[in-house]
């Protein structure tokens, strides 16, 4: 079974680059989208039948900001909107689905370059949302994290790391936050295949930073460390255009 994760910076902009085509050539079983930018009566109806997919939406009150969907070539058992805590879900950032062999959540973590607030909104979403998949697991579920986690975990995966420890993305409390999640048995999946340096997922659109490879990593797979004998592979695509994100898979026994 195959899983792509792709922040699209705009479901409406990424269609007219070519968004469709792209899904039918990736052919996921299933596709998590991240900052869609929409309500679902703004989107096409190519968005929303005849690709093949089942698809659910979560979009924020505030028009044109975060928002996300899960398209499905199996229908999920279980859908819900959000985490169930209205202070997150106002923003439209997660969507739970649950099939046959796990729980997936497709989330659009906030971005902390704000103010101190925002920052500090950000943190609580991590602290939250790692007491909600740890009791998941407990109670007998397996667990597939992805999406957009607005945090480079370790030096490696961003570009410039030095220049970059006193801004929220890189900052030593936000990666703390991460190193909790691992210690607390979640594994980020394109590490157990991939140590070597150099591999981004997000390119700011300023000083042909893309063309230059000058990125960030910050979009995961996590699963529970249980699971990870079923994860058969991982890995980033970054050869795709169409936002300043590229797509990221997951591959996991059927």
């Amino acid at each position: 079974m195959k899983l792509i994760s792709w922040n699209v910076n705009g479901v409406r902009a990424v269609l007219k680059k070519g968004f469709l085509d792209w899904l039918e050539d990736a052919d996921p079983d299933i596709l998590c989208i991240q900052e869609t930018k929409a309500h679902i009566e703004q989107l096409p109806k190519e968005l929303l039948e005849n690709h093949g997919y089942y698809t659910n939406w979560h979009s924020g009150e505030k028009r044109g900001y975060s928002g996300v969907a899960t398209f499905s070539k199996e229908e999920p058992l279980f859908v819900q909107e959000g985490l169930g805590i209205d202070r997150y879900d106002s923003e439209g950032r997660v969507l739970l689905t649950e099939h046959p062999d796990f729980l997936l959540y497709n989330i659009y973590f906030p971005n902390g370059q704000r103010d101190q607030e925002r920052l500090q909104y950000k943190l609580d979403f991590y602290d939250e949302l790692l007491q909600i998949i740890n009791e998941q697991v407990e109670s007998g579920h397996n667990v597939i994290v992805t999406g957009d986690w607005n945090t480079a975990h370790h030096e490696i995966d961003l570009a410039r790391p030095k220049d970059n420890v006193k801004n929220s993305g890189f900052m030593p409390i936000e990666r703390e936050r991460l190193d909790t999640y691992v210690e607390n048995g979640w594994a980020d999946t394109f590490r157990i295949f991939h140590q070597e340096p150099h591999r981004y997922s997000w390119w700011t659109y300023r000083f042909g930073a893309r063309s230059r490879n000058v990125g960030w990593r910050i979009d995961y797979f996590f699963v529970n460390e249980g699971f990870t004998e079923q994860v058969l592979d991982a890995d980033i695509h970054d050869e795709v255009m169409g936002s300043d994100h590229c797509p990221i898979s997951l591959e996991v026994k059927d």
